[in-house]
């Protein structure tokens, strides 16, 4: 049973060093095009869309990204506000 429990924890622990080093990956693609600032007059030029952001689990206007790549192939990361999760109805 101990020997279960081993090969469980290892397989879990590989998962989950695999999926940081996706993240920390598209973390430092971000990290090399500077982040636009959305507005209401920004012209978009959205192609294909890369990766976006969690929403926050807060009451209130919490900043997302999106990273994209336009119609030339040229990638994008682009901040805006969102709603938050964390309001209820009730």
């Amino acid at each position: 049973m101990k020997i279960l429990k081993v090969a469980l924890f290892l397989a879990l622990g590989g998962i989950a060093a695999q999926s940081f080093a996706n993240d920390s990956q598209s973390t430092a693609e971000a990290g090399k095009t500077p982040v636009e600032r959305y507005t209401y007059s920004t012209q978009l030029d959205i192609k294909k869309v890369i990766a976006v952001t969690d929403i926050a689990n807060e009451c209130g206007p919490v900043p997302a990204q999106m990273t994209y790549e336009d119609s030339n192939g040229q990638r994008h990361v682009l901040q805006y506000q969102v709603m938050g999760t964390g309001c209820s109805n009730g």
